[in-house]
Formats: structure tokens, C-alpha cells, sequence
């Protein structure tokens, strides 16, 4: 009697066991590129987003997630948990790093720690981590390489080999592309995994430069902007107050701040219609305002069109019986762009905006828009340059709906989160070298209710622009500039530095952001000799900021 008692309790262990496997969450991480903190309908902005709206009604909105400030530095924080300067994904003083920089072996992706679990991974859309994708962990990818043509797959990378692109190649369109390859990951999971979960990373391209998008998409917003970006941005800051999404004042224009970096040739290359800074609208040309009108509708066609292919997204999750249990998140990976160049196959002139023969950029006017309330751009630690939406959408995890979680948080946060759900423990060791802890926090306690997820304090560096947040203080300082000190409680806005007030509060917070500097420093210089080499000359570009 014993004997089968015993095989009946195996068996319904092995039950339980395949059934808890089964109940873990899927989890789909969709970024976007360039994307401001306004851009989306339940952020505050006129650009039409139902799908993403959708999600956000049915789940949360976080109100202070940030990012590195620019693309490479957040991918690779976010898939690691580990802020990109330790990972030699960014620049430290003294040490280099950045775009080129080789993640450490214990610097593993999230898919890596997510297989414990029995999780299948898939990666659609753009990369710009190091290393080939399925070495990391993925099961299936799409590389989107092509980062200066919308409309053709030209060197892209399909399960890391190239992609064979037809001579007679049409209808092509990137946002679209990486939903395509996203919803067939999705249904071949449904037809050979069913009942195993998933990880699916979805990174779009756009809004990033060149601005591209379908002529119907762009006829949609083409006279939308015409009133100008004050206009724009006080409409966008009224509905955030009323949302309750921004508890601050409005930033003022800052008409002296240009773009990041200087390229005096494109101008002459974009023509009169052209400016780089957010000068008042009303001084402008009629052709200038026409010009940065219809640069602002070709990106809210952008972002308009990310929407629609994120709905297709959503409709196949319903379709595989999914829904219910995956954790969607979208974010983006820094602030809208102030950036203007021409690169790639250039800029005509004579072709319809937003075609693939143009190459434009949104500039600082529309970018201060696009960031509203917030301070200046991409690549900058001000607010505008750090702050992403967060939605998370998660009927059988989440029972909130259409609430606000005001938590501070950063993209470092993705990885414990979604190991916390996975029921994954990182290991101590990895191929025999001890794996650092890591300065991430779950987020998976904010999910249940509005609370302050606890740590010493948020840390920033991108190009000498720095900054460090303890609680609601903040110190920033831009490249080659003094600290600046902000009560972020009511102040997100950045327009009362209480530097000169508060000597001691800098100095503490000063010291604190320079031990972080140098733990990291001290952390990458081990394997600074596994580096490559920087390249004599550097790239030669000049800044604009001011």
C-alpha cells in the first residue's frame, strides 16, 4: 500500500510543479527610441495612442521612471540590471568605454537567468547591446541594423545572419517589419512551446532619426503642429495636471541650448526652413514654421504607427490564450532628441518629407515639446533627457486599473523585476567569477499598491552630463557646468537650482554621487584590459549645447 501511495504523491508533485511552471508570468518589454515623456495620449500628449491608452487604463502608469539618457547605455542596462558604466557600456572618467565597450562574462543577459525557469526568449527590433544576439540567451531574433532607412531591410540581421533583401524590395516599413517578426515569434511559441513561458524583447526604432514614416500616417497630423511648440506644450502640461501625472511647474524654453552635437553642413544641406534652437515661435519665418511643423507630424506619425503595431502585438497575445498572464512594459530608452544631421544616404531636399530620400531630425523645438514638463533633450541628466513613461499591464498579476505609482524607479529595475516573477535567483558565480550585486531594485511591491521602492539613491554620467537623485534631492550638472541642486518633490521641472542655498546639500550629495563614480571605476578597471583599443581621431564632433 505504501508503494503507490508514494507514486501518487510523485505524481501529484509533478503536477504542481508543471502547474506553478506554467503559471509563471510572460513578460513582453517594448521600447521605443527617442520617444519623449509626453509623446503618448495617457502622458499628456494629442498624438493618437489607443493601444498603448488601452494599457494603461487596464494597468499603471509609473510617474518617475528614468533612463541612461541615451540608446546603447539603457539597452544595455536594461537587459543586465546593472547601470551601463559597469558593464563597460558607457564612459568613466579616465577609463573610456561606451558604444564599443565588451560586457564582462559575468554581465549576462536577462534570457540567460530567465531559462532556469523554463522561459523561451525572443528579441524583435533594434540591438545595440555587444555581442550576437542568440549567444545571449535568445531563441529567435530580428536585428534591425538599418538604423538610417525606414523603408528597406538592407542589412539587417535575421537569427544573426544577414538578411537577403529582394531586388524588387516594397511596402516595406521598419515599425511594422519588427511586429511582423514579433507576432510570428509569438505564434510559433503558441504552435511548438504552448504552455511554457516567454520573454519577448520588442524595440523599436522609432521615433529615431531619420523621421521616416507612411505618407497616410504623416496626412494625419500634417497641419496638426502649425500652432508651434509653446502652444503644444502648455496643452500637453494641462492635461498632465489633470491626469496627475506631474506635480511641478512648467520648464521654460531654453533658446541658447542647441543640439548635442554641432554639424554646421546640415544646414546647408536642410536648407532655410531649418534652426537649431527653441526660439518663440512667432519670431520664426512662415517657411521655418511649416518646416518644424511637418517635422513634428511625421514624429507623432511615428509614435502614431508604434501604437498600431503594438495593437497587433496585443491581439496575437489574446489570440495564443496569453493575455491574462503576460507582464507587458513600454518605455523608452532616453528623451526626445534635440539632435540635426544628415547622415546616411543624405537629405533631398525635393522629395516628400518624411520619404526615404529625406533625412530629417525633430531638433530642440519640437524635443522640448516632446519632453514636457521637463528640461532639455536626449544624452543630457536633466529631467528631459532621463525621463521615460512606464506602463505595465498585467490582468492576472495587476488588479489596479488606470492607476499612478509614483515611485522613483530606473530601467536597471527590469531585470530583478522580472527575475522576482520568474521565481529565478541570480547565482553567486558565473563560469567560475563572482557576479557583483547589482544595483537594481524589483519593482514587483509597486505593482500591489503606490509605494516607494527603497534605495540610496539613482545615479547618472553620459558624456560628462552627470547627476545623482537621493530621495527627492537631485544634483545635475551638464558637461564642463557647476552642480545644480533640485527639490524634485515640487520641482521636477528643474527651475529653482538651490545650489548657492544649500552649499552643504551639494557637498554631501556631490560626495556620494563621486564614491558611486569610483566604485564603478573600480569595478570596470579589472577588465579594462579586454577592451578594445579606441580609435585614433575620435569621431570629431562638437558640441552645440549652448
Amino acid at each position: 500500500m505504501k508503494r503507490p501511495l508514494l507514486l501518487t504523491s510523485l505524481l501529484w508533485l509533478v503536477c504542481v510543479a508543471i502547474g506553478q511552471a506554467t503559471d509563471k508570468p510572460n513578460i513582453v518589454f517594448i521600447l521605443a527610441d527617442d520617444m519623449g515623456f509626453s509623446d503618448l495620449g495617457c502622458y499628456g500628449g494629442e498624438i493618437a495612442t489607443p493601444n498603448l491608452d488601452g494599457l494603461a487604463a487596464d494597468g499603471l502608469r509609473f510617474t518617475q521612471f528614468y533612463n541612461t539618457a541615451r540608446c546603447w547605455p539603457t539597452r544595455g542596462a536594461l537587459m543586465t540590471g546593472y547601470y551601463a558604466q559597469e558593464i563597460h557600456r558607457d564612459g568613466l572618467p579616465g577609463l573610456g568605454g561606451g558604444g564599443q565597450g565588451i560586457r564582462q562574462k559575468w554581465a549576462r543577459l536577462l534570457p540567460d537567468y530567465l531559462k532556469a525557469a523554463g522561459y523561451r526568449s525572443y528579441h524583435s527590433g533594434k540591438w545595440h547591446i555587444d555581442g550576437p544576439v542568440l549567444e545571449s540567451g535568445f531563441e529567435r531574433s530580428l536585428d534591425m541594423r538599418n538604423q538610417g532607412n525606414f523603408f528597406t531591410a538592407a542589412g539587417n540581421r535575421l537569427d544573426d545572419q544577414p538578411i537577403a533583401v529582394p531586388a524588387d524590395e516594397s511596402g516595406y516599413y521598419a515599425t511594422t517589419a519588427v511586429v511582423d517578426h514579433a507576432v510570428d515569434c509569438l505564434k510559433g511559441h503558441a504552435a511548438a512551446h504552448a504552455g511554457e513561458p516567454f520573454f519577448h524583447y520588442i524595440a523599436f526604432i522609432a521615433p529615431h532619426f531619420p523621421l521616416q514614416a507612411p505618407p497616410a500616417d504623416i496626412a494625419k497630423y500634417r497641419d496638426r503642429y502649425l500652432e508651434g511648440w509653446e502652444a503644444m506644450r502648455s496643452a500637453r502640461f494641462a492635461r498632465q495636471q489633470k491626469m496627475g501625472i506631474v506635480n511641478t511647474t512648467l520648464s521654460a524654453l531654453e533658446p541658447d541650448i542647441g543640439p548635442p552635437y554641432d554639424f554646421p553642413d546640415a544646414f546647408e544641406k536642410l536648407g532655410p526652413g531649418e534652426i537649431n534652437r527653441p526660439l518663440p515661435w512667432a519670431s520664426l519665418t512662415d517657411e521655418q514654421r511649416r518646416f518644424q511643423a511637418t517635422k513634428m507630424a511625421i514624429h507623432a506619425a511615428m509614435v502614431d504607427r508604434i501604437d498600431v503595431e503594438v495593437g497587433r502585438v496585443i491581439e496575437q497575445l489574446k489570440t495564443m490564450g496569453t493575455y491574462e498572464n503576460t507582464l507587458i512594459l513600454f518605455g523608452s530608452d532616453n528623451g526626445a532628441s534635440a539632435e540635426i544631421m544628415v547622415r546616411h544616404g543624405g537629405h533631398d531636399p525635393a522629395a516628400e518629407p518624411g520619404s526615404a530620400a529625406t533625412y530629417l531630425c525633430l531638433g530642440p523645438g519640437f524635443s522640448s515639446a516632446s519632453n514636457t514638463p521637463y528640461r532639455r533633450h536626449k544624452t543630457w541628466v536633466h529631467e528631459g533627457g532621463i525621463s521615460t513613461p512606464l506602463i505595465a499591464h498585467w490582468p492576472k498579476g495587476i488588479a489596479a486599473k488606470g492607476e499612478l505609482r509614483h515611485t522613483p524607479a530606473h530601467v536597471i529595475d527590469f531585470v530583478p523585476t522580472a527575475l522576482e516573477l520568474a521565481g529565478v535567483e541570480k547565482p553567486a558565480q558565473w563560469e567560475g567569477e563572482p557576479v557583483p550585486p547589482a544595483p537594481g531594485k524589483s519593482l514587483v511591491p509597486a505593482f500591489a499598491k503606490d509605494v516607494t521602492i527603497e534605495r540610496d539613491s539613482l545615479w547618472w554620467l553620459h558624456e560628462g552630463n552627470r547627476a545623482i537623485r537621493v530621495g527627492d534631492w537631485k544634483l545635475v550638472a551638464a558637461d564642463g557646468d557647476p552642480w545644480e541642486l533640485y527639490d524634485l518633490k515640487t520641482d521636477r521641472a528643474e527651475q529653482h537650482n538651490l545650489a548657492a542655498k544649500m552649499p552643504e546639500k551639494v557637498a554631501e550629495l556631490e560626495r556620494a554621487w563621486q564614491a558611486q563614480t569610483d566604485a564603478y571605476s573600480d569595478l570596470a578597471r579589472k577588465t579594462l584590459d579586454e577592451q578594445p583599443k579606441p580609435k585614433a581621431g575620435g569621431k570629431g564632433k562638437g558640441k552645440t549645447k549652448k
